[in-house]
């Protein structure tokens, strides 16, 4: 589920779409920090993760 969500974002950065990516990135910063805190991944790659995709989002914007 926690690729799922990352790659949704991944596809609306390589469209260009800055409103679906902002979509996508909102919905799946919310799955990465529960995977996070069950234990899933370590929390340090679950910020990492949300800094590069909202860093991506943030240039789509710009």
């Amino acid at each position: 589920m926690l690729r799922t969500y990352i790659k949704n974002v991944l596809k609306a950065i390589e469209s260009g779409d800055a409103d679906a990516a902002r979509n996508a990135y909102t919905a799946a910063v919310p799955v990465i920090d529960k995977s996070a805190g069950k234990g899933l991944i370590h929390k340090n790659k679950a910020a990492r993760q949300k800094s590069r995709l909202g860093q991506h989002v943030q240039a789509l914007q710009s």
